[in-house]
């Protein structure tokens, strides 16, 4: 059985689903996995768009690493919800980081208009990752 045409799923969903988040005088939000700014549209939709694209943060432990959620290329899989969402590490490295995002958008011709949100989701995912370092009184100054 072919999968639905994405637009008839976003007609479908647009208005109640499991992941809107409203509140008054704010846009309607979105929690749904594969969101990349959040915001209940079709443009970032997650689960009625066929190419997916997030940047986000996934914690096991202490341990903390930057995942890029992109929709499975395999067609058997699109059709199972648990394992339609593939999810790539990122490196941390600024630099390098941002060439596998680009990589993935621009060079593979996947969500291209996506592709400068992506990045700056990315700087700013990388900067709340860092810790504050707390400040160290001396115990030999003078009070």
């Amino acid at each position: 059985m072919p999968a639905a045409a994405a637009d008839l799923v976003w007609e479908c969903i647009k208005g109640n689903n499991a992941f809107i988040r409203k509140s008054p005088n704010m846009p309607v939000m979105s929690a749904e996995p594969g969101n990349l700014c959040g915001l209940n549209s079709f443009k970032f939709s997650g689960l009625a768009s066929k190419k997916v694209l997030d940047v986000s943060v996934k914690k096991a432990g202490l341990k903390e690493t930057i995942v890029m959620t992109m929709r499975t290329k395999n067609g058997s899989k699109a059709q199972r919800p648990g394992r339609m969402l593939v999810e790539t590490g990122l490196k941390k490295n600024a630099k390098k980081g941002l060439a596998q995002v680009a990589k993935a958008t621009g060079g593979a011709l996947y969500r291209r208009d996506l592709q400068e949100l992506a990045e700056k989701k990315y700087a700013k995912v990388k900067t709340s990752l860092k810790k504050r370092k707390p400040a160290v009184k001396s115990r030999r100054a003078p009070k």
